[in-house]
């Protein structure tokens, strides 16, 4: 990619008089996966990855991304003009630093208001006071360069039975409303695609790979009003939620009605979810309560008829792997296979089962080398070929009516060096101790992730990422407020305490560049155990249910409590898959979960 796109984004950078402009990875609602229509981070710089945020001044034009896309990130911004700025690591400035110092005495900053969120603004605002900068947030200078820009998304939305989500958006709206009243709230502006499709318990096809549709809302009292786009609400659907309350506006309406609001209220919004060209509509006689909303934590914590559907999506989801497995293993070597046929044919296994809607994220399908990059994409035309020997790391997960999936597995397609199968072990003993937690009440991810790392850390090696995110119910792979990891990183809202009903995944890893990556990844919901006078015990049941490659374990760097647990699941996972499956896959699933 050559900087003509660059040259021509200065070029209106200068006839607008700003002298710093951020582009980050962000649609209306702060989503943290994007359609192609919000793209304009990866039109400016090359990089394709899910995070990152870029800022260019006439002098400099920078990126900055987490430690899961440094190698890729260094790649694909080669020759644009941008350089690579590594998050989190000694020495490098945060993007407020950056401004700082990049930014000149009564300069303009200049972002496009409708995709950076209003706690950003605010926090920008505050650190650039002192050289009195202005922002100016009323110009997508990225749209005006970018010819043949793809149209904002606009597909059909469609509801969720009760039979899935266990309550209807009547119900949640009654549960919100109470919320509501605990904090004073007159109204609440909902923004979040996540809390919209809980809340009215729809979903639609907007961003790939996670079912959600473009969409705000607002909540008062006696009132429920659904901000969609023209031609997205199928008539079934507006008279099912008419019937619940709900009214359906315009998309853009909601800019009107926060416009509207009368002095003396009290709005509810999330600052750090909320774009800033909409919270600067609200009238300076409104008060704003901000605040995260319930429904994150609400929806975090699945019902009783939620969990029963989420086994019902991981036993179909573990038919589909045990298949994938069984033709890997059998055609690698024997036929031409590269990473992109693997991630395809995994695909079209899912597929097969009725509840299958769409992957849960583009599955990243790498072998060898490739793993290394924690998110690495296959291209078609550069896919690496597999071989019979080496590490293949398939990270890969469904979208089922039922539930949503998100599992990895490392499997040997033929001899690996001994030290790869030292960091297998490692890695599998990690995501075992994790598994296997007992924990009190009040304790959080930040308590329990050194049972994921302690085998990792061990070797003086580690993993730049978080142990494990919460899944949302038939919604993003990654869903706040739960997580694990070692330190708290405050922008990812992942550190909450962990409450019986929520869904994380267990996903350690090992990853050294220009030579192999491994993770092992399952789903764990978070169960009530024994109450005593120590307080509410926790623990851990797997949802994921789909062999772990024995043929790279050193069972004697395993204690006798891994290989036991190893085992137990094991047995578990062919109990309950060996009745979906065919007499030879019963067979090949059998050597696959044999006792250690």
């Amino acid at each position: 990619m050559d900087n003509a796109r660059l040259t021509a984004l200065r070029a209106h950078m200068a006839e607008a008089g700003i002298d710093a402009y951020i582009v980050p990875t962000a649609d209306d609602h702060e989503s943290e996966y994007v359609g192609e229509h919000y793209k304009a981070r990866a039109f400016c710089t090359g990089f394709t990855g899910s995070a990152g945020i870029c800022a260019v001044t006439q002098e400099d034009a920078v990126l900055w991304t987490d430690g899961r896309y440094f190698i890729q990130a260094a790649r694909e911004i080669e020759g644009s003009g941008f350089r690579l700025l590594r998050s989190g690591e000694p020495g490098v400035p945060t993007l407020r630093e950056y401004l700082t110092l990049a930014l000149p005495e009564g300069g303009c900053l200049g972002f496009d208001g409708e995709v950076i969120n209003e706690a950003m603004a605010r926090d920008l605002r505050a650190a650039l006071a002192h050289k009195r900068v202005r922002l100016r947030m009323d110009r997508d200078l990225v749209g005006e360069i970018w010819a043949g820009r793809p149209a904002r998304s606009a597909t059909e939305a469609f509801l969720l039975p009760v039979e899935r989500t266990g309550c209807s958006a009547a119900e949640k709206l009654a549960l919100f409303r109470e919320d509501m009243r605990g904090q004073g709230a007159d109204a609440a502006i909902l923004t979040a695609l996540d809390e919209i499709a809980w809340l009215f318990n729809l979903r639609g096809h907007d961003i790939a790979c996670t079912p959600y549709l473009l969409a705000f809302a607002a909540v008062e009292p006696a009132r429920a009003i659904l901000f969609a786009q023209e031609g997205t609400i199928p008539a079934a659907v507006r008279a099912q939620l008419g019937a619940q309350g709900v009214e359906i506006a315009p998309y853009a309406g909601v800019y009107g009605y926060a416009a509207s609001l009368q002095a003396g209220a009290t709005v509810w919004i999330d600052a750090a979810k909320a774009n800033c060209a909409l919270v600067s509509r609200i009238p300076e006689g409104v008060r704003v309560l901000d605040k995260t909303f319930s429904l994150e934590l609400r929806k975090a914590v699945k019902n009783l008829v939620e969990i029963e559907n989420l086994r019902e999506a991981h036993r179909e989801d573990g038919v589909a792997f045990v298949r994938f497995l069984k033709w890997l293993k059998e055609n690698v070597g024997k036929r031409e296979i590269d990473e992109c046929d693997a991630a395809e044919e995994l695909t079209r296994l899912r597929a097969q089962s009725g509840d299958f809607l769409e992957p849960s994220f583009a599955t990243i399908c790498a072998y060898n080398e490739n793993a290394a990059m924690m998110h690495y994409s296959a291209k078609p035309g550069s896919a690496a070929r597999l071989r019979p020997e080496g590490f293949l790391l398939v990270d890969s997960g469904g979208q089922y009516e039922s539930g949503t999936t998100d599992i990895t597995r490392t499997m040997a397609l033929g001899p690996v060096p001994e030290e790869w199968k030292r960091h297998y072990t490692a890695v599998l003993r990690g995501m075992i101790r994790l598994a296997q937690a007992r924990f009190l009440r009040g304790c959080r991810g930040l308590n329990l992730d050194i049972l994921a790392r302690g085998p990792i850390w061990d070797l003086d090696l580690d993993y730049k990422c978080g142990t494990g995110h919460g899944v949302a119910f038939v919604g993003g792979v990654h869903e706040p407020p739960n997580g694990f990891r070692w330190r708290l990183v405050p922008e990812r809202r992942d550190s909450c305490e962990l409450e019986p009903g929520m869904v994380t995944s267990d996903e350690p890893g090992i990853y050294i560049e220009g030579s192999h990556g491994i993770r092992t990844e399952n789903e764990l919901l978070c169960c009530a155990g024994a109450e005593n006078e120590y307080g509410q015990f926790l623990h851990f049941e797997t949802l994921t249910l789909a062999p772990i490659d024995l043929a790279p374990v050193r069972p004697e760097e395993m204690t006798a409590a891994e290989r036991a647990w190893l085992n137990a699941y094991h047995a578990r996972v062919y109990a309950e898959l060996a009745p979906r499956l065919s007499e030879e896959e019963r067979a090949f699933l059998a050597e696959c979960t044999r006792a250690l």
